[in-house]
């Protein structure tokens, strides 16, 4: 295992190479499978977690069968209400949890004891990364991962995914090549099965993606206002590295809701719909109660195609979403394309 630090201008013809590999190896790769159970090619026997009502999709690279609708971090549950959520999740067929707090990574790591073998758990220790300008190397983030893992009496984790810069600026070449050598020790150690890293920055996503086939996976925002974009789209970058995405803030950080219970339910059904219809964003909604959980199952299982009204109805509720959109969160509107 080589662990010496390569220089900057080695790791960029590794870089330089392992591209290459990349894209000859995934012009022959099937596209994602919009849904397991439909496919007689796909062993559901080898899907974790796997229920009949469920949809499943293939996440890139990675080549794990992840539940078409995942469950977040952000909760504003109790350790007993998110043991109930995270075992209604199981119930339902949803295989994944994406925690990038460290509060949260060992709330769910807890809900877990006794079924982590039933669920993928990813984590970020957003705190203590490379937001904060003290976590900026290689050196410490993998101190950051080690106290993860450790506090959260994690062996590995299945997806370690770095959260980066909010938008307001984007890091520096040497700080990329910081962020993605400290993934790929992760990995050759065992740490983490698989890596990628979040941002609310389009620019340097696209950037990462095209410099670091390394990366497996990334998560960005996806609300019921965005779409790919006409020229240039994230989508075309993602697809050429085969990359897996997670869509994350998919209720605009709330603004979605009226405070109608039963208006509130229709409408995150209607958003989970969405966007699904893009086969490309796998949504992961913050969850707080079991009834929340029920109600994106639900959707996963509606019928897929919005209709004339929907579409209607969608139109309105963006109109309503952006007007009522905080202004810590107005960097939302910067994903209306992707």
């Amino acid at each position: 295992m080589k662990s010496e630090r390569v220089n900057r201008r080695e790791f960029v013809r590794e870089t330089a190479v392992v591209a290459t590999g990349v894209a000859a190896g995934v012009a022959g790769l099937a596209a994602p499978n919009a849904q397991a159970a439909a496919d007689p090619m796909v062993d559901t026997a080898k899907i974790l977690n796997y229920n009949p009502n469920m949809e499943y999709r293939r996440q890139g690279k990675t080549g794990l069968m992840v539940s078409a609708v995942c469950l977040g971090g952000h909760s504003r549950s109790n350790d007993q209400e998110r043991y109930e959520i995270v075992s209604r999740c199981l119930d339902a067929g949803i295989n994944y949890i994406d925690a990038c707090w460290d509060n949260e990574v060992k709330r769910d790591a807890k809900a877990l004891k006794g079924r982590r073998d039933r669920m993928y758990l990813a984590l970020s220790h957003g705190a203590k990364e490379v937001r904060n300008e003290s976590y900026r190397t290689s050196k410490k983030l993998m101190e950051s991962l080690d106290e993860l893992l450790k506090d959260s009496a994690q062996a590995y984790t299945d997806l370690w995914r770095i959260t980066c810069m909010e938008p307001g600026g984007r890091h520096t070449f040497d700080t990329a090549c910081e962020i993605v050598d400290a993934l790929q020790k992760a990995k050759q150690q065992g740490k983490a099965r698989f890596v990628g890293f979040s941002t609310h920055d389009r620019r340097w996503i696209k950037f990462m993606i095209e410099y670091f086939p390394q990366v497996d996976v990334v998560c960005f925002p996806f609300t019921t206002m965005s779409k790919a974009a006409p020229k240039d789209s994230l989508f075309d970058a993602l697809k050429k590295r085969d990359m897996g995405a997670f869509g994350i803030k998919p209720f605009a950080a709330g603004s979605l809701f009226t405070g109608n219970p039963e208006e509130d339910y229709k409408r995150a059904r209607l958003a989970i719909r969405y966007i699904l219809l893009s086969n490309t964003v796998i949504p992961i909604p913050g969850m707080n109660s079991v009834a929340e959980v029920d109600n994106v199952a639900k959707a996963v299982m509606e019928r897929r195609e919005l209709d004339l009204k929907e579409k209607a109805e969608i139109q309105t509720v963006n109109g309503q979403m952006w007007a009522k959109l905080s202004n810590h969160y107005q960097w939302l509107r910067d994903w209306e394309y992707v």
